[in-house]
């Protein structure tokens, strides 16, 4: 049997590993040069609010931490569900909301009438496309299929070498358990490497997830348009 050779993959938080040509800070200065740590942070999550309590009250605690600690939010643009408790924290205590809502969802009334900064896409796809640009970090709080959706997809990415900004997953009251338990599953069964664990960290509360967002650094990642 020939050997498997799994692909070189970039441990969670290693600045030494390398992106594609052409790969961008997410933020500089007005010079050019990058400005370290984490401004923006990209947070996927529910339009529903989810039966258990402790998911609005960890997006409320996020959303307020967020505001607090100077760190702008991009989301997904909506009024409802977690996205909109955490949207309605960050703007209660005063911080930045950076809201990308595609125009079909728009249209449906979801958008959120309290977010200045809303900029409408085409598609769900330059959707994620502007919040990957516009963000140093991703976050994913408890959500359906769309934030299983964006998680994976931006997990994917930085496997594949797009971006090396750290990806966090907030395991509020274990709901991160049965997309832990599918990554877990595709590496038992020869799918993905081991190494596809190291991708991303997993935090147990949002505490612990804001003080990762203080220590880690931003990340850089290849121009929109070539994902």
């Amino acid at each position: 049997m020939p050997a498997h050779h799994s692909p070189q993959l970039a441990p969670f938080g290693d600045k030494s590993a390398e992106v594609p040509a052409g790969a961008v800070p997410a933020r500089a200065d007005s010079s050019g040069e990058p400005v370290p740590g984490i401004h923006s942070v990209a947070v996927f999550c529910g339009s529903q609010s989810g039966r258990d309590p402790a998911f609005a009250a960890a997006a409320r605690a996020l959303g307020q931490g967020l505001a607090e600690a100077g760190i702008r939010l991009v989301y997904g643009g909506g009024r409802i569900g977690l996205m909109g408790i955490v949207a309605d924290a960050v703007l209660a205590a005063g911080g930045s909301v950076l809201g990308v809502i595609p125009e079909f969802l728009k249209r449906r009334e979801v958008a959120h009438p309290g977010v200045d900064d809303l900029v409408t896409t085409d598609s769900m796809h330059s959707r994620k496309q502007r919040m990957f640009a516009e963000s140093d970090a991703f976050v994913s709080l408890p959500g359906g299929l769309g934030t299983l959706d964006e998680t994976i997809e931006i997990i994917t990415w930085r496997q594949l070498g797009l971006h090396d900004k750290p990806v966090l997953l907030c395991d509020v009251a274990g709901s991160a358990t049965p997309l832990l338990a599918a990554i877990d599953a595709a590496v038992s069964r020869g799918f993905a490497p081991p190494a596809v664990r190291e991708l991303f960290g997993v935090v147990d509360s949002v505490p612990a997830l804001l003080q990762r967002l203080r220590q880690l650094p931003g990340g850089t990642g290849v121009p929109p348009d070539r994902l």
